[in-house]
C-alpha cells in the first residue's frame, strides 16, 4: 500500500493548522490592543445569551425567511463536519469510510443520507442568498460600503459552499457505483443507498471504466477536504469569521439595559464634587484621553465586535439616520474599525512599535475611515444594537468618538454646547432656572 496519499494529507493538514493558528494569533493580538474591560460577571446569564443568540440564532428569525435559510446553512456546517471528521480520520489512517466499519450499515446509510439532506439544503439556501444579493438586489446589500471586496467576498463564500456540497454528492454517488463493481483492490465497503447521491448513480453507472470512477470518487474526496482546509484559512480574512467569533462575542455581550451609557469615573467624580454630593479627597485621578480617536482608545470588546461583524446590514437597514439619507451606516463603522485595526496590526507585524504603528496611516476618526458627518448623524436610538444578530454594539464606538470630538477637540455643534451650558448652569437642558421648572402647573390650575 502506498503511503503517499497519507503523507500528502498530513502535509496539507499541517500547513492548514499552521496558517490558521498564526492568523488566529494575529487577530487575538489585534483585539488585545484595545483597552481593558470587565466582562466576566454573570456567567450563567452570559451562557444563556450565547446559547440563544449564537447557537439558537434567536435574533435571525426576526426576518423568518432569511433566518430559516441561515439556520439551514448553520446546521449543515455544524453537522456535516461529522462526515468531515470521518474524512480526516481516513486521510490520516489510510482507511476508507472508517465509520462504516464501526456502525451498523443501516445507521451509517441513514447518517450519510441525513448529511446529504443538509448538503442539499445548504445548496438551495446559498442559491437563494445569491439571488437575493445579485438579482433581487436587496438595498442593504448595495450600500456604498458594500462595493468591491465586501460584495465579492459574500458571493465567493456562497459559491464555495455550493461547490463543496457538490463534491460531497459526487463522491458519494461514485462510491455507491464502485460498491457494485468487482475488481482488484476494491476497498469500497457496502454501505447501502444514500438519499440524494443515488440520483446521480444512473449517470455514473454508464461509465464502464472502474479507474475513471475511482478517479471521480477520489477527486471528489480530495477536492472536498482540501476545499474545507482552504475555506478554514480563507474565513479568517473574511466576514464569515463570525462563524467562530459569534460565540465569544455574544458571551461577552453588554448585559446592561440598552441606552445606559458608561460615565468616565474621573469625570463623574469631579461632577459629584462640584454638586456637593461627595467631599473632595484631594486625590487627582489621571484622566488620560477623553473618548476615542483611534482603535487603541476603544475597549477590546469593541474590537472583537469589529472582527465578528457579519456585514449583513441589518443594523444599517434599521438606522433612522441612514433611512433618511444621512451618511451614517453602523455597518460601515464596524467595517472601518476592523480595517483600521488590521492596518495597525500589519504595521506591528512588520516590526513597528505600537506607538509607531498608531502614528502611521489615518486614525479611525478621520475622513478616510469614520468622518465627523457620520458620527453627528447618529440619533443614539440603539436600533442598530437591537438589530444585530450577534449583539454587536456600533453605538458604543460612535459615542466614544463623539466624546473625543466634544471633549478633546471642543468641536461639538453649537446646539450641543448650549445644552451642555444649560445643564451646567440650570441642571436641565432648558434655559431657565430650576426654581421655575414647575411654573407650568400654575397655568394648568388656572
Amino acid at each position: 500500500m502506498s503511503f503517499l496519499p497519507q503523507l500528502i494529507f498530513l502535509i496539507a493538514l499541517g500547513i492548514t493548522g499552521y496558517l490558521v493558528s498564526r492568523r488566529v494569533s494575529r487577530i487575538s493580538q489585534n483585539i488585545l490592543l484595545g483597552k481593558p474591560l470587565a466582562r466576566k460577571d454573570k456567567p450563567v446569564k452570559r451562557l444563556q445569551t450565547m446559547a440563544l443568540i449564537a447557537m439558537g440564532q434567536k435574533k435571525m428569525f426576526t426576518r423568518p425567511l432569511a433566518g430559516l435559510m441561515h439556520f439551514v446553512i448553520y446546521a449543515g456546517f455544524v453537522l456535516i463536519n461529522i462526515e468531515v471528521l470521518e474524512i480526516v480520520i481516513d486521510g490520516i489512517a489510510g482507511t476508507h469510510r472508517i465509520f462504516a466499519y464501526v456502525l451498523p450499515s443501516s445507521f451509517y446509510a441513514f447518517l450519510i443520507s441525513f448529511f446529504e439532506f443538509l448538503a442539499v439544503g445548504v445548496m438551495l439556501s446559498c442559491v437563494l442568498f445569491l439571488i437575493r444579493r445579485n438579482v433581487m438586489k436587496l438595498p442593504r446589500f448595495w450600500k456604498p460600503e458594500m462595493k468591491g471586496w465586501p460584495a465579492l467576498d459574500a458571493n465567493l463564500i456562497l459559491i464555495i459552499e455550493i461547490v463543496l456540497m457538490v463534491f460531497i454528492l459526487t463522491m458519494n454517488a461514485a462510491d455507491q457505483v464502485l460498491q457494485t463493481r468487482d475488481f482488484a483492490d476494491n476497498h469500497y465497503t457496502q454501505t447501502g443507498v444514500f438519499a440524494f447521491s443515488q440520483l446521480l448513480v444512473p449517470m455514473l453507472s454508464s461509465i464502464e471504466s472502474n479507474s475513471t470512477l475511482v478517479f471521480i470518487e477520489r477527486f471528489g474526496w480530495w477536492a472536498h477536504i482540501l476545499g474545507i482546509f482552504a475555506f478554514a484559512f480563507y474565513v479568517t480574512y473574511s466576514k464569515h469569521l463570525h462563524i467562530a467569533l459569534a460565540f465569544p462575542n455574544t458571551y461577552f455581550s453588554n448585559l446592561e439595559p440598552k441606552g445606559k451609557f458608561e460615565n468616565m469615573p474621573s469625570v463623574t467624580k469631579e461632577v459629584k464634587i462640584a454638586m456637593g454630593l461627595i467631599e473632595d479627597d484631594g486625590v487627582v485621578d489621571e484622566v488620560g484621553k477623553f473618548g476615542a480617536k483611534d482603535v487603541n482608545d476603544l475597549a477590546w470588546k469593541n474590537l472583537m465586535d469589529a472582527y465578528a461583524c457579519t456585514e449583513c446590514g441589518r443594523c444599517t437597514s434599521q438606522c433612522p439616520a441612514n433611512i433618511t439619507g444621512k451618511k451614517l451606516s453602523p455597518r460601515k463603522v464596524m467595517m472601518d474599525t476592523r480595517d483600521r485595526l488590521e492596518e495597525v496590526g500589519q504595521y506591528i507585524q512588520s516590526g513597528k512599535s505600537k506607538e509607531e504603528a498608531f502614528e502611521m496611516g489615518s486614525a479611525l476618526y478621520s475622513d478616510e475611515y469614520v468622518s465627523r458627518e457620520e458620527l453627528m448623524a447618529c440619533t443614539t436610538c440603539n436600533a442598530c444594537v437591537d438589530a444585530c444578530p450577534i449583539n454587536i454594539d456600533p453605538l458604543s464606538i460612535i459615542m466614544q468618538m463623539r466624546q473625543y470630538i466634544a471633549m478633546e477637540e471642543a468641536d461639538a455643534p453649537q446646539s450641543w454646547n448650549m445644552v451642555f451650558s444649560n445643564i451646567e448652569n440650570n441642571l436641565a437642558p432648558w434655559q431657565f432656572s430650576p426654581s421655575d421648572r414647575a411654573n407650568w402647573i400654575q397655568d394648568v390650575e388656572k
